[in-house]
C-alpha cells in the first residue's frame, strides 16, 4: 500500500509541477525545456537504465545477504558512469561559457541535460533497490523527498530564473538530494559500506547485467528517442511554441499512464520474480499472465477516462496559452500512450522473466520505422498534428509486433481471455455512462465524469470480479467488506 500511495502522490505532484513550469516558462521556453528533458530521459535510458532493470531482476533481500557482489557491481557501475557523464557535463558547460555564454546556448543546455540525467539515474536506481527489497515505506519516503525537493527547487527556479537550463539543473539536483536522507535505510553500497569483493566476481556480475539489460535499454532508448525526434521535428518546422503545445499534452498524458503502470509493475513484476525464485519458471509465467489481466483492467479505463475529461482538464487546469492545441494533441496521443504502457508493463515482463529480451528491440525498431515514415508523410497532410499521429502509429505497430512474439510459437503465453473481454465491455459501458456529462460546464463535467466512470466501471469490476480484483480487495480487507449479493 505504501508503494501505491507513493505513486498517487508522485502523479499528483508531477502533474501540478508540470502545469506550474509551463505557466511560468511560456510555450516557447517550455518547448525548449521539454526537448531538453526528453534528451535527459534518453541519456538516462542509455547510460543508467540497465542498472535499474538489473536491480529489479537480480537484487532482493535474500541476495543482499547471500550474494553481496550483486549490489557491489551495481554500485561500481553507477559510480563510473555518473562520473564520466559529470565530466562531460563540465566540459560542455566550460565550452558553452566560452563560446555562447547565454542560458539559451546549446552547449549550456546540453550540460544541464546531462546533470538532469545523472539525478534521474541516481533516483531511479535507489528506488529500484527499495522496490526489489519490498520496503514500501522507504520507497514512499524516497518519493516524498524527491517531490518536495523538486517542487521547491524547480518551481522556485522557474519563478526566479525562468530559463530552461536552470530548471533542468534544479530537477537533477532535487533527485540527487532526495537519495541522501535514505542512505541508512537502503544500506550497503554506493552511500554505505559494501564489502570488498574479488574483481573477477564483480566483472562476471556486470556481464550478467549487460546481457540482460542491453536489449531492454535499446528498446527503451528507441521509445524515448521517438518523442525527442518528434518534438525536434515540430520545433524545426512550426517553432518552439508549437513544440511546447505538443510537449505539454505528451508529458501530462504519459505521466498519467506511466505513473499507474509503474505502480502496478513495482508490485506485480516482483511477485512474478518471487514466484520464479520459489516455484520455478512455469509459476512465474502463470503469474505474468495474471498480471496482464490486472494491468489492462486498470490502464484501459484510465485511457478512456482521460479522453473523456480532457476538455474539462483543459478549461480548468491547463494554462490559457496552451488551450486548444492541448486537447487536440491529447486526443491523438492517447492510443499510442496506452500501447506504450501495455508494452512496458504487460508484455515486456514476459521476456524479462525468460531472460530473452531481444524481441523488445525488434518491436521498438519497427515502431521507430513507422514513426519515421509518418514524420515524412503526415505533417504535409495534417500539419503539426501529423507528428502526433505518426507517434501513435509507431507505438501501435510496436505493440502489435511484440504481442505477436509473446503470444505465438512454442512458448506462447496464455492470455486471460475472459478478463480482457470483460474489461473491454466494462470500459464501453463506462464511456456510454460518461458521455452525457462531457458537454457540461467544465467545473461540473470533471467531477460528474469521474464519479459516473468510477461508479459504473467499479461496479462491473466488483460484481464480475474482473482480473480477480474483487478477490484481491477482499483478501486485503477481509473483515471490512461484505460478501457480494448472490
Amino acid at each position: 500500500m505504501a508503494v501505491i500511495a507513493a505513486f498517487v502522490l508522485n502523479a499528483g505532484l508531477n502533474f501540478i509541477l508540470g502545469i506550474a513550469i509551463a505557466r511560468m516558462l511560456g510555450p516557447a521556453d517550455f518547448g525548449r525545456f521539454a526537448l531538453a528533458t526528453a534528451g535527459a530521459v534518453v541519456l538516462n535510458t542509455l547510460l543508467f537504465e540497465w542498472l535499474r532493470l538489473s536491480a529489479t531482476r537480480f537484487y532482493s533481500a535474500r541476495v543482499r545477504e547471500a550474494e553481496p557482489w550483486i549490489r557491489r557491481g551495481l554500485d561500481q557501475a553507477y559510480g563510473a558512469v555518473a562520473l564520466a557523464l559529470f565530466a562531460a557535463a563540465a566540459l560542455c558547460a566550460g565550452l558553452g561559457i566560452a563560446i555562447d555564454p547565454t542560458p539559451e546556448g546549446r552547449l549550456v543546455i546540453t550540460a544541464g541535460t546531462m546533470v538532469a540525467a545523472i539525478g534521474i539515474g541516481l533516483f531511479d536506481y535507489h528506488a529500484a533497490l527499495a522496490r526489489a527489497r519490498f520496503i514500501g515505506g522507504a520507497y514512499l519516503r524516497l518519493v516524498v523527498w524527491k517531490n518536495a525537493l523538486a517542487f521547491v527547487l524547480m518551481a522556485g527556479t522557474a519563478w526566479l530564473f525562468p530559463q530552461p537550463v536552470w530548471v533542468l539543473i534544479a530537477g537533477g539536483l532535487s533527485q540527487f538530494l532526495a537519495v541522501l536522507p535514505m542512505r541508512r535505510v537502503l544500506g550497503d553500497g554506493l552511500l554505505g559500506h559494501a564489502p570488498a569483493l574479488p574483481s573477477g566476481r564483480v566483472r562476471a556480475t556486470l556481464r550478467l547485467f549487460a546481457a540482460y539489460g542491453l536489449p531492454l535499454i535499446a528498446a527503451n532508448a528507441v521509445y524515448q528517442i521517438m518523442p525527442f525526434l518528434n518534438r525536434a521535428a515540430i520545433a524545426g518546422t512550426a517553432g518552439f511554441a508549437e513544440a511546447g503545445y505538443f510537449a505539454l499534452a505528451a508529458d501530462l498524458g504519459s505521466r498519467a499512464f506511466s505513473t499507474l503502470g509503474a505502480a502496478l509493475d513495482l508490485l506485480l513484476f516482483q511477485i512474478a520474480v518471487q514466484a520464479e525464485e520459489h516455484h520455478g519458471r512455469e509459476a512465474a509465467e502463470t503469474q505474468v499472465s495474471r498480471n496482464i489481466a490486472v494491468v489492462v483492467a486498470l490502464l484501459l479505463p484510465c485511457a478512456a477516462g482521460y479522453w473523456a475529461v480532457t476538455p474539462a482538464l483543459q478549461a480548468l487546469i491547463v494554462p490559457e496559452a496552451f488551450r486548444g492545441p492541448f486537447a487536440d494533441y491529447t486526443g491523438l496521443l492517447i492510443p499510442g500512450l496506452f500501447c506504450l504502457s501495455i508494452m512496458n508493463f504487460a508484455l515486456n515482463p514476459i521476456f524479462q522473466i525468460r531472460r530473452r529480451t531481444s524481441p523488445v528491440v525488434s518491436a521498438a525498431l519497427v515502431g521507430l520505422a513507422v514513426n519515421g515514415i509518418g514524420l515524412v508523410v503526415l505533417p504535409r497532410l495534417m500539419g503539426p498534428q501529423g507528428v502526433a499521429v505518426a507517434q501513435t502509429l509507431g507505438l501501435v505497430a510496436a505493440v502489435v509486433v511484440l504481442g505477436v512474439r509473446a503470444l505465438t510459437g512454442g512458448e506462447r503465453l496464455r492470455l486471460p481471455s475472459r478478463d480482457l473481454a470483460l474489461t473491454a465491455c466494462a470500459c464501453f459501458a463506462m464511456i456510454l455512462a460518461v458521455l452525457p456529462f462531457r458537454g457540461l460546464e467544465p467545473a461540473l463535467a470533471l467531477p460528474a465524469c469521474v464519479a459516473a466512470g468510477l461508479v459504473v466501471y467499479g461496479a462491473l469490476v466488483w460484481f464480475l470480479d474482473i482480473a480477480g480484483l474483487r478477490t484481491v480487495v477482499r483478501e486485503r480487507f477481509p473483515k471490512r467488506l461484505p460478501a457480494p449479493a448472490r
